[in-house]
C-alpha cells in the first residue's frame, strides 16, 4: 500500500506536469516520484497515477493553478538549486584570455529580438566584463530577402532598453567588396567553384554524398562565371559558388556547402549596389576574424557547422577565433522560429510583435517586464549544455521581486456585485499605496454601496460574515437584486478586496496564457480579457505604471484612455 507521502508526491508532480504541458501524462508523473524516492517500482504505483492523473486533468484552469501554488515555492527552491549546481560554473570560457578578449553579438535584422537573443546578448556583455575584453554588436545582413531598417531599428532600441552597450557597431553588408576578394581567392586556388545545378538537385546530391558535374571544372572557368554574376549576367537560382570541402564527409554541412548566391532584390542598406550575397557560413567566419573576435559565442545549433567555420578560416589562410557552444533557451508555449511568429502575424492571430503573449523584448517590455529581470532569468542557465523547453514562470519570479517595492497597492473587482451598505452613516478610509515603500496614500469618502468580484460574491449565504480589507466587517443577507451588508464588530473568514460607489472607473485587464501547443498549433483564447471596477485612484495612473492588484496580480497600464492594463504575473 502506498504510503500518504506518496500520494502527495504523485498529485504534486501531477500537477506540475499539468502546468508546464496543459495536461499530465502518467509516464511523467512516474518517472518524477521514482527519482524522487529513489526506489524501485511498487505493482500498486501505476494505477494509483493513473487515478490521479485523472483527477489533475478534470481540474478547471482557476482549481489546477490554484492547488499549484501549494508547490510553487518548492519547485522554485529545486529550480534555483539546480541553476547554482550546473550553471554558474559555466560562466567560463575555455582558453580565453584576461584582458585579451573580444566577442559579438551577430543578430540578423529579419525579425524582433526574443528572449533567446537576449541570452546571446547578455552572455556576451557578461563575458567581456569577466575576461575584461570587447563586445561589438555585428549585423549578419546579407539576405535582401528577409532584412529590413525596421528589424534594425527595433534591435538597436531593445537592446539599448536592456542596457547593453556595444564597444563597436558594424555590418556585413559593408564588407561586400572583401568577400567578393575572399571568394577570388578561394576560387583561384581551386577550393571553391560555380554550379549551375538546380536547387533541388544540390540538395538530393548533398544528400547522397555525389559530386557536382561542375566540381572539377577549371579554376579560370569558375572565375570567369563569378565575375559574370557580379555583372548581373544570371538570373537567380540559376548558378551559385560552392566550397570544394567534403562531399564524402559523415557531416552534410561541409558537403561543398553554398557560400555565395545571387539575389536581386534591392538590400535595405546597400540598395541595388548588389546581387550576389554571401551565405551566413562564409560571411560570418571572415567578418569575425578581421575584426579582431578572439572567442565566438554561438548556440549548439551551429555545432555541426563548426567545421565549415574552421575550413573557410583555413582555406584562406586567417586566423581562427576561439568557438564556445551554449544550449539555446527554449520557452513553453512559444513559436520557436521567426518565420512562425511572422506567419501568426499575417493569419491576424497576434496583433504584432509586441502581443503580450509572445516572449519577443518588445512584448515582454510592454508587459511589464524589467531588464534586470530578463538579464537574471537568462543568466541563471549561463554556458549550460543542456536543451531543454524550460518554463517562463522563473522569470516573473524575478521580475516580482524587482517591482514589488515600487509597486502601488489598489483594489481591483472583477465582474461586480452590488453590496447596499444597510447604513446611512457615512466613512472615510485611507490606505497606504505601498505597505513597504513612503508611496503616498488613497483616501475615499464611503456611503450607499460597496462593490465585491462577482466570484467572491457567488459563495455567499445569508448571516455570512466577510472582512473588507482596510475598511469592516459586513454580515451579509440576499435581497432581490443585490446582496445587503450590515456593519458588524465580529470577524468572518474572507477578507476581500472592494471599491466604493463614487469610488471606482471601469478597467480590463489583459490576461496572456500560452501561445502554441506542444506541437506548435496556434491555441485559440490564449489571450484573455478580464473586466471589473477599479478603485478612481487609477485615474492618477500614467501608461506603463505598474501596480498590484490585490488578489489578482501585477499589472501593467497599457492604454490609459480606455483604462486597458495587461496582466503581468501574480
Amino acid at each position: 500500500m502506498l504510503s500518504e507521502e506518496m500520494i502527495r508526491n504523485i498529485r504534486k508532480y501531477a500537477i506540475k506536469n499539468a502546468m508546464d504541458y496543459g495536461r499530465a501524462k502518467p509516464e511523467n508523473v512516474i518517472g518524477k516520484v521514482m527519482s524522487s524516492v529513489k526506489t524501485q517500482s511498487w505493482p500498486e504505483l501505476r494505477p494509483e497515477v493513473d487515478k490521479i492523473v485523472n483527477e489533475v486533468n478534470s481540474l478547471s484552469k482557476a482549481n489546477l493553478e490554484s492547488e499549484y501554488e501549494k508547490y510553487r515555492d518548492e519547485f522554485r527552491e529545486k529550480y534555483e538549486k539546480t541553476v547554482e549546481a550546473t550553471s554558474k560554473p559555466r560562466m567560463e570560457l575555455d582558453g580565453a584570455v584576461v584582458g585579451n578578449f573580444a566577442t559579438r553579438f551577430a543578430p540578423e535584422p529579419s525579425g524582433y529580438l526574443h528572449i533567446g537573443h537576449a541570452s546571446a546578448a547578455f552572455l556576451a556583455q557578461e563575458f567581456s566584463k569577466i575576461y575584461k575584453g570587447k563586445v561589438f554588436l555585428y549585423f549578419d545582413d546579407t539576405n535582401p530577402e528577409k532584412e529590413t531598417q525596421e528589424f534594425v531599428d527595433a534591435c538597436k532600441s531593445d537592446l539599448d532598453w536592456m542596457g547593453i552597450k556595444f564597444d563597436k557597431e558594424y555590418y556585413a553588408s559593408d564588407n561586400m567588396q572583401m568577400m567578393y576578394d575572399c571568394a577570388r581567392k578561394l576560387i583561384s586556388a581551386d577550393k571553391a567553384y560555380a554550379c549551375e545545378c538546380s536547387a533541388d538537385e544540390i540538395k538530393k546530391n548533398r544528400f547522397v554524398g555525389k559530386e557536382c558535374i561542375h566540381r572539377n571544372a577549371k579554376a579560370e572557368e569558375n572565375l570567369g562565371k563569378f565575375e559574370m554574376m557580379l555583372s548581373g549576367k544570371y538570373d537567380e537560382e540559376k548558378i551559385v559558388i560552392r566550397l570544394k570541402a567534403d562531399m564524402e564527409s559523415q557531416n552534410t554541412a561541409i558537403r561543398d556547402p553554398t557560400i555565395l548566391r545571387i539575389k536581386k532584390k534591392k538590400h535595405y542598406k546597400q540598395g541595388t549596389k548588389y546581387v550576389v550575397w554571401p551565405t551566413y557560413d562564409f560571411n560570418t567566419p571572415i567578418n569575425d576574424s578581421v575584426n579582431g573576435i578572439t572567442d565566438a559565442i554561438r548556440t549548439k545549433e551551429y555545432n555541426l557547422r563548426g567545421p565549415l567555420y574552421d575550413m573557410v578560416l583555413d582555406y584562406l589562410g586567417m586566423r581562427k577565433p576561439r568557438v564556445h557552444l551554449h544550449a539555446r533557451i527554449k520557452i513553453k508555449g512559444q513559436p520557436r522560429q521567426k518565420r512562425e511568429i511572422r506567419k501568426l502575424i499575417e493569419d491576424k492571430n497576434i496583433t504584432g510583435y509586441d502581443d503580450p503573449r509572445l516572449v519577443t523584448i518588445s512584448a515582454l517590455r510592454r508587459r511589464g517586464v524589467q531588464p534586470e529581470a530578463i538579464k537574471e532569468f537568462v543568466l541563471d542557465f549561463g554556458m549550460s549544455n543542456a536543451d531543454s523547453v524550460v518554463d517562463i514562470s522563473p522569470l516573473f519570479t524575478h521580475n516580482r521581486r524587482i517591482i514589488d517595492n515600487t509597486a502601488k497597492r489598489l483594489y481591483y473587482v472583477p465582474g461586480p456585485v452590488d453590496v447596499e451598505l444597510n447604513s446611512d452613516e457615512k466613512f472615510t478610509v485611507k490606505m497606504k499605496l505601498n505597505p513597504s515603500a513612503d508611496a503616498g496614500i488613497r483616501e475615499y469618502d464611503i456611503a450607499g454601496k460597496i462593490y465585491i468580484s462577482g466570484e467572491d460574491a457567488s459563495g455567499l449565504k445569508d448571516n455570512d460574515v466577510i472582512n473588507l480589507k482596510d475598511l469592516f466587517s459586513l454580515e451579509i443577507k440576499k435581497g432581490e437584486d443585490s446582496l445587503i451588508g450590515t456593519i458588524v464588530e465580529k470577524k468572518g473568514d474572507k477578507r476581500l478586496q472592494w471599491v466604493s460607489e463614487g469610488n471606482f472607473i471601469k478597467g480590463s485587464i489583459l490576461v496572456p496564457g500560452d501561445l502554441v501547443d506542444e506541437e506548435g498549433n496556434f491555441i485559440k483564447g490564449s489571450l484573455r480579457t478580464n473586466e471589473g471596477y477599479i478603485e478612481s485612484y487609477a485615474s492618477n495612473l500614467k501608461e506603463r505604471d505598474i501596480v498590484l492588484l490585490e488578489r489578482f496580480g501585477f499589472c501593467i497600464l497599457d492604454n490609459r484612455k480606455s483604462m486597458q492594463f495587461i496582466f503581468i504575473s501574480k
